[in-house]
């Protein structure tokens, strides 16, 4: 057995010790060493670093730059504000949430009725974002709108979003949802309920990742990455390269969805301002920082930027903006790969260092470089020439002088 395939077959044992040492960290140290605000604030953190997931599935294997993963955020965010509303409201023996009623709103809209129902509020988390990103995606990758076009359009539709929920009044407007109290049947107001969302938020994650891992190293994984690269010549060998930039917009979207769901009750509102351009923008931040093209890259990228911003925002409110519009151009424009490119980079310059310190000797060296270089050399026999002229004639044999002689 090669060391190829040696490592192969221990590939499924390391994955396995990687879960379980993420699960000791989230399940076990953070609510340990962690105060209750900071283990909330992990929590939002968490629920970025789900959709980070899906924006490397999609960006980092499919080459798709998606800009507008707010969206679906914001779908799955909503549904779930809607129906907590809804419930304070049947626990308090109204029949329309408190925010309609001081805006004057005496009878429930009727697309707020069907969320009334938990297990179609869940549903609708789960199967609403999955399926706009269908319907968007069949309509985009069939046209073949790819590249910059793309972006440029996802991007649209999140402020396409974030615009109609600021005019609508009966979902909040510019102020959005929020003042939630309960989160099916448990209050918000006791500190082990909060620490449950945090359990949640982690499972989720771990959940979320193991299905991209999944995804990554299955048939399909090998095709995306095709599609990113020569999408032409998967077309040739028979398929569809649409119908694979679907599925990973799709899975993107769901992932993203279930971040939004989780976000809600973890910070207490839910407005345009968190599904607009911004947070898609810094969604894609944090993945192209962490390492697009990795499993964990865009985990701890998307995690390290939202605490960045949390820390550094407190001391220099107008600098982070700066700081983080910088950091995204030094990784794109001298480091693609990401933070997680540092070690195969790190790997590539020891191998071009090590020849030269154990691998070849000082004279191997010198020669090697006279060699591609051309400069003078003196031959045993005392005579100058270039390397080639020596070679030349330490190539000449007996048999060739006797030759020149005759």
């Amino acid at each position: 057995m090669s060391v190829l395939q040696r490592l192969g077959a221990l590939s499924p044992f390391k994955a396995a010790g990687g879960f379980a040492l993420a699960a000791i960290i989230l399940f076990g140290i953070a609510p340990a060493v962690l105060s209750d605000f900071r283990l909330s604030l992990l929590a939002k953190f968490l629920c970025f670093a789900i959709v980070a997931v899906g924006i490397g599935l999609a960006w980092g294997r499919g080459g798709m730059l998606t800009l507008g993963q707010g969206v679906f955020f914001g779908i799955g965010a909503y549904i779930m504000a809607m129906y907590m509303q809804m419930a304070d409201a049947a626990s308090a023996g109204e029949d329309v949430p408190e925010f309609m009623v001081i805006s004057g709103i005496s009878e429930l809209p009727s697309y707020w009725q069907p969320f009334a129902s938990a297990p179609v509020a869940i549903l609708g988390i789960l199967v609403l974002p999955a399926a706009v990103a269908a319907v968007l995606g069949y309509g985009v990758f069939k046209r073949r709108v790819k590249g910059a076009y793309f972006a440029i359009l996802s991007q649209a539709l999140a402020a396409a979003l974030a615009i109609l929920l600021t005019g609508q009044q009966t979902i909040g407007g510019f102020t959005g949802l929020s003042d939630f109290r309960t989160f099916f049947g448990f209050r918000l107001d006791d500190p082990v309920n909060r620490r449950m969302l945090f359990f949640i938020a982690a499972g989720a994650l771990l959940v979320v990742v193991a299905i991209a891992r999944q995804l990554m190293n299955s048939r399909y994984g090998e095709l995306l990455v095709a599609v990113r690269d020569q999408e032409e010549r998967v077309r040739f060998l028979g398929y569809d390269p649409a119908n694979i930039k679907i599925v990973a917009y799709v899975v993107a979207a769901f992932f993203a969805g279930i971040a939004g769901a989780l976000f809600t009750p973890i910070v207490g509102i839910i407005s345009p301002a968190d599904i607009g351009v911004v947070p898609s923008i810094a969604f894609l931040i944090g993945v192209a920082i962490g390492g697009r093209t990795t499993l964990l890259g865009p985990v701890l990228g998307a995690i390290g930027v939202a605490w960045a911003q949390t820390a550094l925002s407190e001391e220099f409110p107008s600098g982070w903006t700066y700081l983080q519009g910088l950091l995204f151009i030094v990784v794109v424009g001298f480091l693609p790969a990401g933070l997680a490119g540092f070690g195969p980079l790190a790997k590539h310059l020891a191998g071009r260092v090590r020849p030269f310190k154990g691998g070849a000797t000082a004279g191997e060296s010198i020669t090697a470089s006279v060699l591609s270089t051309g400069a003078p050399v003196e031959s045993a026999d005392g005579k100058t020439g270039t390397a080639a002229d020596t070679d030349a004639d330490a190539s000449e044999t007996p048999a060739d002088e006797e030759k020149v002689k005759a």
